[in-house]
């Protein structure tokens, strides 16, 4: 069977980045199931894995824009300390949710100087290039429960 929309997928993954560094893998944890065709993954990786079967050992470099997206400079504040209310001990990589006039949105904390903290609302991968080596160890139907669902049930997905 291939992975096409309406399929349940598990794949094996290892990014990395432009310099070779490994950002994160499925080494240890099993692999990764998603629901095809959900935005359940990265777009540009999606594309990738379509039509692939298990057994598939490939790698697919994903630009900025079908990835975590392109940075974007508005993006990164400065905002005053007051804001953190019942947060008394801020540091950089710290990451914290505000809401505004768009919904739930995150930051992480990159210097705080003072009573100025600076953050970034940008994904910490937006901007780069992504590179996986993908090995793709499974791909059935989807269930009707878990397209009414949205994701996928049971070993590697949600449970009920």
């Amino acid at each position: 069977m291939q992975i096409a929309v309406r399929t349940v997928a598990s794949f094996n993954y290892v990014l990395t980045d432009d310099d070779g560094q490994v950002i994160d893998s499925s080494e240890g944890r099993g692999p990764l199931t998603y629901l095809h065709g959900n935005g359940q993954i990265v777009p540009g990786l999606e594309k990738a894995l379509e039509g692939r079967q298990a057994g598939d050992q490939f790698q697919v470099d994903v630009a900025p824009e079908e990835g975590y997206g392109v940075r974007h400079e508005e993006l990164v504040q400065q905002v005053p300390r007051a804001a953190f209310q019942g947060v008394e001990d801020i540091q950089p990589g710290m990451q914290f949710q505000g809401r505004g006039p768009q919904g739930t949105f995150s930051v992480t904390v990159t210097a705080v100087e003072g009573d100025t903290v600076h953050v970034d609302g940008n994904h910490p991968l937006a901007g780069q290039p992504l590179h996986f080596a993908i090995e793709v160890t499974d791909v059935r139907a989807a269930t009707d429960e878990e397209l009414a669902h949205g994701h996928v049930h049971g070993p590697g997905g949600h449970q009920h």
